[in-house]
């Protein structure tokens, strides 16, 4: 009798934590998902605007400049710590989209990227910031370049206001590491999205 006893407190115990943990899952998505909202611009995309040649790849048949663009974006809340900022294609025909540019520690005093921060050998990013490895395999930015013929894609530049000085990592970490991190530590965040596409060949 004991043991039939014990096994029910047990299988209580196992459903109200497993309920604790949902509920707590659900309270974090919702309260991820109502983070305040930055408003972020650049001089060289306008919001739903077209990218220019000037930002787009030089690599795999694109023949851009490859220059980051200008990003300015409206102070992040009380608490707020550092900045993140990432450029992503949703459209990408690879299964998880694209990563262009990811670069994080950004200090709480800096509320803008000059263009052409994201080339390394310029060195006009923020000190003490850090740009990780993109999709193309290397740090710092790399322009939009999507396959010839499909419809224009999508790019996110997303600016993340964080809770904390120092996500960890450095320029061998991968986006999704970083986005991990963000996931956790955001405070607030706003999205710009420019588009680009190439005619069929």
């Amino acid at each position: 009798m004991w043991r039939i006893l014990a096994t029910i407190g047990l299988a209580a115990v196992i459903g109200l934590s497993f309920g604790t943990n949902a509920d707590a899952a659900r309270k974090g998505h919702r309260e991820h998902s109502m983070v305040p909202r930055l408003k972020v611009t650049s001089e060289q995309i306008p919001h739903n605007g077209m990218i220019a040649d000037e930002q787009v790849a030089n690599v795999f048949g694109c023949k851009g400049g490859n220059v980051s663009p200008e990003i300015k974006w409206t102070p992040g809340p009380a608490g707020t710590k550092s900045y993140a900022v990432s450029i992503y294609d949703p459209d990408a025909p690879t299964g998880s989209g694209f990563w262009h540019w990811v670069i994080f520690n950004i200090p709480a005093s800096v509320t803008e990227l000059p263009k052409n921060a994201g080339n390394l050998k310029a060195n006009l990013a923020p000190p003490g910031s850090v740009q990780s490895r993109t999709d193309f395999g290397v740090p710092g930015y790399g322009g939009p370049c999507p396959p010839p013929g499909d419809r224009p894609h999508r790019y996110h530049i997303t600016v993340f206001a964080v809770d904390t000085d120092h996500l960890d990592g450095d320029a061998n970490i991968s986006a999704a590491v970083v986005g991990f991190q963000l996931h956790f530590h955001t405070l607030a965040k706003g999205v710009l999205t420019g588009h680009y596409g190439r005619a069929k060949q």
